[in-house]
């Protein structure tokens, strides 16, 4: 890998205007291209909207959804990423030629190629089917990117599998924070009033961001996912409303040792911009890890235990639809 300029979009997003979502996209790719970023990534279906897809029909995901990578924000990412010379990331619902809906994240690069991921846990819509592949390829730009969206990156095998297939850099789109759980302990609903009040009182919902609904729940696990697989981490998030809740923002850079190189917690639209020095990766502690692995030891972790949940039943069960 070669060291390499990367940035963090969080934006709010129009549930369902993909043409008001792509034009906050482009002046996120002209904020990036004007301090020479090569790889920006923006959050999960920030093309579509995303917490509002649980109420949509079939009918109506099929309207808003689009084929990869031959649709018009495909193309139209692609475009972009031609003229700046830039990689860029951004997430919406495809739909395949047999009509099956994913919550994809498509990648756009310099040399016209478009990569996609299909969400491995998607859970929004029971319309909408889990992905079934890692996603890991590599750029123009001199490095090895992998892809896992939200809630993939909470089960520590993607992360970790994702990194033997040669990740350097992972791209972590999300929709999260101020989210319902059955927790007292982890994250929890935001105010909404604080949000609409945030120009009058930005303190207050900055405390929000940055508390345990938002950073503070963020930092219990999301550098140990860089840290023990060795690889840098772009964490890209919805940041206002989401449908009826708040995402909290928290758009972060962090280093295979799980430091952060750069982050906001601005209750609005921003970027963060950070250089990863791939000097750091060969020794660092994760890739020391990977080393000594004993594989022969790891057969428990491909047997089902009986113990497994689809991912709508167990949310379901923690009254979150």
């Amino acid at each position: 890998m070669r060291s390499v300029r990367v940035a963090a979009v969080q934006f709010e997003h129009v549930a369902g205007d993909k043409a008001a979502n792509l034009a906050t996209v482009q002046r996120f790719v002209a904020r990036a291209a004007e301090r020479q970023v090569e790889i920006l990534a923006c959050p999960e279906c920030c093309l579509t909207g995303y917490w509002h897809l649980r109420r949509l029909s079939r009918e109506a995901l099929l309207a808003l959804a689009e084929p990869v990578p031959e649709g018009p924000s495909s193309q139209a990412l692609r475009a972009l990423a031609r003229e700046n010379g830039m990689t860029i990331g951004a997430g919406l619902v495809e739909v395949d030629a047999d009509g099956t809906l994913y919550n994809c994240y498509v990648v756009a690069m310099p040399d016209g190629a478009v990569r996609r991921h299909r969400k491995l846990h998607a859970f929004v819509s029971p319309h909408l089917r889990s992905g079934s592949e890692y996603t890991v390829f590599d750029t123009p730009h001199g490095c090895r990117v992998g892809v896992l969206t939200c809630y993939d990156n909470n089960i520590g095998e993607n992360v970790r599998i994702t990194a033997l297939l040669g990740a350097e850099v992972l791209l972590a789109p999300h929709q999260t924070g101020g989210c319902y759980s059955p927790n007292p302990h982890q994250m929890g609903l935001v105010d909404t009033d604080l949000w609409a009040n945030r120009e009058a009182n930005p303190a207050a919902i900055e405390a929000e961001l940055r508390g345990p609904k938002g950073r503070g729940w963020l930092m219990r696990w999301l550098p140990a996912r860089a840290h023990d697989n060795g690889l840098f981490l772009v964490f890209s998030n919805g940041v206002g409303y989401d449908d009826e809740e708040i995402r909290t923002g928290n758009a972060m850079v962090l280093d295979p040792y799980g430091r952060i190189l750069a982050e906001t917690c601005r209750a609005g639209d921003d970027l963060v911009v950070a250089d990863l020095d791939a000097s750091l990766l060969e020794g660092c502690t994760g890739r020391r890890w990977i080393r000594t692995r004993r594989p022969e030891l790891y057969g428990p972790l491909v047997c089902p235990t009986g113990r497994e949940q689809e991912m709508r039943a167990a949310l379901a069960e923690e009254k979150q639809f």
